[in-house]
């Protein structure tokens, strides 16, 4: 109608608009458009196929409105039977809908907040397991400290086992001197990691917790119990955090890796990357924000422990082995997020893997092995006897030794292949254990066997050489003496 009082002319005019002319004629005409020409369908085309439910539907949703669509469907089809089709679910789910939207209840309404630049931080925890990471083959189980500044969406994570002080300490540290400044506040969840229960049913800092963000200059805050949505933004970004990283091993073609430590270099490769966009913003902020303090605080705790005669130690309720040297000694043990560093005085006596959880034992067979082979009986009614398989091959193994050869005899020889297992590695043994152990493999056998089939024999390795000594020198010394006299 535009282009006609502009050109006067139907055909042309609908060209332009891109309609038939006996269309465009229509309008014109009319001289109205097609919304006001349509007549409102107000009527229906067929029976309604839930005449018979509907009241009782609309009932019970007025006492239950959380009553889901589909159940309450088939709730009332178990009742009314044959008068209604199952092709009527999606019809009643739209008139469900629709009951909602007129009568139902009022949704929770969240308020968008205006950011300042500057001013806080807000930090959580997020399963990362989803990603399928994995190392050398072994799926890596774990979480990403996540920090978030909710003014220009700058972020920084880190690996982590657990919701921890101590995986806290280490990713808030990592985080702000990635930053290189400290915002105003610290706002964090009700995380046991920085809060405890008190006595009234609320929750107030942990002092650990207290003294850490103190060091930064920050103040801290917590969201209210069961409020996630007011960490908002780090909710959010946790989320496109692990959609990118899902990118970026798609597009590397595989999620193994080499160390722990390589997919750690992959994480801060793609947090810079994503960090890049935020560098405006991110510029105002660090005009406001504090200047970091010169050192950081220790990222484990320290504790003295007396290794036992078990030649163990306890450390957070969890057990560890430790060299029988160490037998009667008191250790200083640095607990860190994933492993424990172990001191005699300043000297470090060697590095574990720290388990996950706050339960359980961890035994390293190495530490023992030699012990036992001097004392087999104690073997069948070891406690920790299962840390003494590797794997199942080793467990079918054990199984196999001991039916050819008896208990006592079996049991000997199984130490005698784990000892041999210590000296060359599973990854080097594991393969001949798991074929030897298997039904295919004839005749019985010891572990002097595979000994010999891996060319380890100590005579063949080895040959004894003949020494035979030259005693002219010492015939020369001793009359030299006598001369002398």
């Amino acid at each position: 109608m535009s282009e006609y009082q502009k050109e006067a002319k139907i055909v042309v005019s609908a060209m332009k608009a891109d309609v038939h002319p006996q269309t465009a004629r229509k309008y014109i005409q009319a001289a109205q458009p097609p919304a006001e020409l349509q007549r409102k369908h107000d009527w229906r085309t067929r029976p309604d196929p839930l005449a018979a439910i509907w009241e009782p539907a609309r009932q019970m949703l007025s006492q239950a409105p959380e009553l889901e669509a589909k159940e309450l469907f088939q709730y009332l089809r178990g009742i009314y039977g044959e008068q209604i089709s199952d092709s009527a679910l999606r019809s009643f789910q739209r008139r469900v809908l629709q009951w909602r939207l007129q009568h139902g209840p009022d949704k929770e309404v969240f308020f968008e907040q205006e950011h300042q630049p500057g001013k806080v931080m807000q930090l959580d925890w997020t399963n990362a397991d989803e990603l399928a990471v994995t190392v050398r083959g072994a799926p890596l189980d774990h979480l990403l400290c996540h920090s978030v500044l909710p003014y220009s969406n700058w972020s920084w994570a880190t690996r982590c086992q657990s919701e921890s002080l101590l995986s806290l300490r280490h990713g808030l540290q990592e985080g702000l001197h990635q930053l290189g400044a400290a915002p105003e506040r610290l706002q964090i969840d009700n995380s046991s990691a920085a809060t405890h229960r008190i006595g009234t049913g609320g929750r107030e800092f942990n002092g650990d917790f207290l003294a850490l963000v103190e060091h930064y200059g920050m103040k801290p805050q917590t969201i209210a119990i069961q409020k996630p949505n007011q960490n908002g933004d780090v909710e959010s970004r946790n989320g496109h955090l692990k959609r990118r990283l899902k990118q970026r091993l798609l597009l590397r073609g595989y999620r193994d890796f080499e160390r722990a430590e390589e997919y750690d270099q992959f994480l801060g490769a793609a947090l810079r990357k994503a960090n890049q966009p935020c560098a405006v913003k991110l510029k105002e902020e660090m005009a406001l924000m504090r200047p970091l303090p010169a050192a950081r605080l220790s990222e484990y705790d320290e504790l003295r422990c007396r290794v036992s005669h078990h030649s163990s130690i306890r450390v957070k309720k969890v057990t560890y082995s430790v060299p029988a040297r160490l037998i009667g000694q008191e250790v200083k043990v640095e607990v860190y997020e994933g492993h424990l560093k172990i001191f005699h005085g300043r000297e470090l006596l060697l590095e574990l893997a720290r388990a996950t959880g706050d339960r359980g034992v961890v035994i390293n067979y190495r530490h023992l092995i030699e012990h036992l082979l001097r004392k087999p009986g104690a073997f069948a009614h070891y406690a920790h006897r299962q840390e003494f398989f590797p794997d199942s091959s080793f467990r079918l193994a054990y199984d196999r030794l001991v039916n050819d050869h008896g208990l006592r005899a079996g049991q000997i020889e199984y130490l005698r292949l784990l000892k041999l297992t210590s000296e060359l590695g599973e990854s080097a043994l594991g393969a001949v254990v798991g074929e030897w152990a298997g039904p295919n493999r004839p005749g019985r056998w010891r572990a002097a066997d595979v000994r010999r089939y891996l060319h380890l024999d100590a005579a063949a390795r080895w040959p004894e050489m003949t020494l035979e000594p030259e005693l002219s020198g010492y015939d020369a010394l001793l009359e030299r003496r006598l001369s002398h006299e």
